[in-house]
């Protein structure tokens, strides 16, 4: 038995070390991207940056404020396009677990989401954009939101899954309907962990930039209409980088750091909008 309890611990030991080093392997990409991108692109975050538009190539200055203001309208749009078709898609193949229909949507979101990004922006633009004869941003957001609504509703269809059945079962012994106890019971206790991954689809969608070259294509100028094309960091960042200037691919590396941190700052407003969430429905009851 000593012998036995000897190896538990060896085999213990040995394993927990084993997942220590493969968090630190994980790590250590991620700390090289975050290195690198902080330390080329500070230097080129300055006041111009944030309030010009851009320069004509081969002139030094200017900055990127029409890209971050397209990538936040193209991003909404998405958002406004994918939520409540993803939530509600969501909702209906977790209630209806066991039916045909049910699987047959699960798996189209499945595969929707291993399609690679380019093909959706080709799709797109057969869509939207060959109709209307331009590219536009109402069709970089319809490519962003098609890309969201997998992710939004596997996550929706996850997190009503862990709800317990007693919660629901309480609602229709007290005479609520299903649609009801669902709405009323279910999708509020699940909340937050939607919430949390609608921001991280947000995320997720903001950092794209093939269905974009597509659908949305690119615009130097200061642009918010929604049937023109429009500028948007990650196709102002891939067309910095492959230009010949230095200039340009110093602010690159900037818009790359934007990025970065909108990124960052979803998944930190996720996290907190979780807690608030979370306290408010420990609160209520």
């Amino acid at each position: 038995m000593k012998f036995r309890d000897r190896w538990r611990r060896v085999v213990s030991i040995l394993m927990m070390t084993v997942c220590f080093l493969s968090v630190v392997i994980a790590l250590v990409p991620l700390a090289f991207i975050l290195f690198f991108v902080v330390t080329r692109g500070i230097g080129a975050i300055d006041l111009d940056f944030f309030t010009q538009t851009p320069k004509p190539h081969g002139e030094v200055g200017g900055g990127m404020a029409n890209a971050m203001l397209g990538t936040l309208i193209v991003t909404g749009l998405g958002g406004l396009f994918a939520v409540p078709v993803g939530i509600l898609a969501g909702i209906y193949v977790a209630e209806n677990n066991r039916s045909r229909f049910a699987s047959l949507v699960r798996f189209s979101a499945d595969t929707l989401n291993g399609v690679p990004s380019i093909v959706v922006g080709l799709f797109v633009y057969a869509l939207v954009v060959l109709p209307m004869k331009q590219f536009t941003a109402l069709a970089g957001g319809v490519a962003l939101g098609v890309m969201m609504i997998p992710i939004v509703m596997r996550t929706t269809e996850e997190l009503l899954r862990l709800v317990p059945s007693s919660l629901r079962e309480g609602a229709l012994a007290l005479g609520a309907t299903r649609g009801r106890a669902t709405f009323s019971v279910v999708v509020p206790s699940a909340l937050p962990g939607i919430l949390t991954g609608v921001m991280l689809a947000l995320a997720r969608i903001a950092g794209e930039t093939a269905p974009l070259l597509f659908t949305a294509l690119n615009n130097h100028y200061w642009s918010t209409s929604l049937v023109q094309p429009i500028a948007t960091l990650t196709v102002q960042v891939y067309t910095y980088a492959t230009a010949p200037y230095e200039d340009l691919h110093r602010q690159a590396w900037a818009g790359a750091l934007v990025l970065v941190a909108l990124v960052l700052g979803c998944s930190i407003l996720a996290r907190l909008a979780t807690r608030r969430l979370e306290r408010m429905h420990v609160g209520g009851h």
